[in-house]
């Protein structure tokens, strides 16, 4: 389809010239003039190719589950009333991105759903089984057991730029389609500034209404550049920043699912990155602030075995530069485990390039998932190891260590304050290092307990009777 964008370029540059004699200097700004298209072809530009290709490949996903609703305490305390259970739906957009049935969308479309129904553009319906669900990226693959149906290939070259013409298309409220336009107007939105970051964003003017979540950002070759999952905006309504996560990051998820994989494995940097500040691009003599400072590396990690040192700033990966940490944890992580990733280097004054081999987050220590009982403060909590994998599952950072609590079903652990996220830290003076130090410091009761967990980077300690 790239007659058309040239053709939409030449019909813009046509519009805004006119003819003029006149050479000499104007003291007034020139009136715009208007020209008739200049041809019978010109008036009949439209994005209708585009859609005709995209649009049979977007369907409509509805989600229900079964959820238990309390009733009143008020009424609970006098033995009236009963818990009932009530049926919660939800409506999104999906892409069929293979004949056989295979559809990505967002993770929190089909989140939870216990009954999950595809309708095609063409208004048949099918029950939707999930192959694979990832929270961190919220992207989901589902399958439905019907062939032949039409695709959108999926473009992974991450070759779009600012200014790039897009139609955003979804089947939002199952009642038929809806197409918006607008242009890529910006890349690499990233929303983890800790280098930790899942996803790498393409920002869109295009209108992308509640429902749409899951639906198809394409190109004017009408292919599959991005899967649209979220919006800015104060009154819940599209007001021009909408968000889709890049074709590289949808392609690895659905080859996960594909191949009998249930979690997506990412590729790990092994440091820790600071985005650089104007600050610290002063102070190492960057021109811009732009890049991520290798604040501290795992021991025998993948960056330290690449040649990678404590100080670098990376600069690019794979020739592509990074503007932020998000960003090259993401670049990193749209590559398969034992892909050669080029990362480009400024240190001390001058650019090199090392080359990683790339490899997931290490599993150690073992991850020893429990959920704690008896009489103490944390019974009713699940707690687990941190370990880089475990930090990258969970989002949070894979240099921590400890034991963090992952949930909370209530008991004393609910009634303490307690929340998933929270770092233990010690528990009546004993320092808590793995869980079996927790069950082991929480098996024998006491009539008092000094906790101290960790909280976002502070520490607090309380004691309970």
């Amino acid at each position: 389809m790239r007659e058309y964008r040239v053709l939409i370029l030449a019909f813009i540059f046509l519009a805004a010239c006119s003819p003029s004699g006149n050479t000499q200097a104007q003291t007034t700004l020139p009136q715009p003039s208007r020209t008739p298209p200049a041809s019978a072809a010109a008036m009949r530009i439209s994005f209708a190719p585009v859609v005709k290709k995209a649009a049979p490949a977007v369907v409509n996903i509805s989600s229900k589950r079964l959820v238990r609703q309390q009733v009143d305490p008020f009424w609970e305390m006098f033995g009236l009333g009963a818990p009932r259970n009530r049926i919660e739906g939800s409506l999104g957009s999906g892409v069929i991105v293979r004949p056989d049935g295979v559809i990505v969308t967002n993770n929190h479309v089909v989140e939870g759903g216990q009954q999950i129904t595809v309708a095609l553009a063409d208004r048949r319906e099918y029950p939707a089984r999930v192959l694979l669900a990832d929270p961190r990226t919220d992207l989901a693959v589902l399958k439905i057991d019907v062939a032949g149906l039409p695709t959108l290939a999926i473009n992974d070259t991450g070759d779009a730029e600012v200014g790039d013409l897009v139609l955003a298309i979804g089947d939002p409220f199952g009642v038929g389609q809806t197409v918006t336009n607008g242009i890529v107007s910006a890349l690499n939105r990233t929303a983890d500034p800790s280098g930790d970051a899942a996803s790498s964003y393409i920002q869109t003017d295009a209108a992308i209404n509640p429902g749409n979540s899951g639906g198809a950002l394409v190109d004017m070759n009408g292919d599959l550049i991005g899967i649209n999952s979220f919006i800015l905006s104060q009154s819940g309504t599209s007001s021009g920043v909408g968000f889709a996560i890049p074709g590289a990051l949808v392609r690895r998820v659905v080859e996960t699912a594909v191949g009998g994989g249930h979690t997506l494995v990412r590729p790990w940097f092994g440091a820790r990155l600071q985005s650089v500040t104007p600050e610290m691009a002063r102070s190492l003599g960057l021109a811009t602030p732009s890049g991520a400072l290798v604040a501290d590396l795992w021991p025998g990690g993948a960056a330290a075995r690449a040649g990678v040192r404590q100080g670098d700033v990376v600069t690019s990966v794979d020739g592509r530069p990074v503007v932020d940490a998000g960003g090259v944890g993401y670049a990193i992580g749209t590559h398969r485990v034992g892909d050669a990733v080029r990362i480009g280097l400024r240190r001390d004054g001058r650019d090199q390039t090392v080359t990683l081999r790339a490899e997931a987050a290490p599993a150690s220590p073992a991850r020893e998932e429990r959920t704690i009982d008896g009489r103490n403060p944390f019974a009713g909590a699940t707690v687990v190891n941190l370990s880089p994998a475990v930090a990258d599952e969970l989002g949070v950072d894979a240099f921590g260590q400890g034991v963090m609590v992952t949930k909370i079903a209530g008991g004393p652990a609910a009634a303490v304050g307690l929340q998933p996220g929270d770092i233990v830290r010690s528990v009546n003076g004993r320092r808590i290092q793995s869980v079996g130090d927790l069950v082991a410091a929480t098996a024998r009761p006491a009539g008092s307990w000094q906790v101290t967990i960790e909280r976002g980077g502070q520490q607090i300690t309380a004691t309970f009777q």
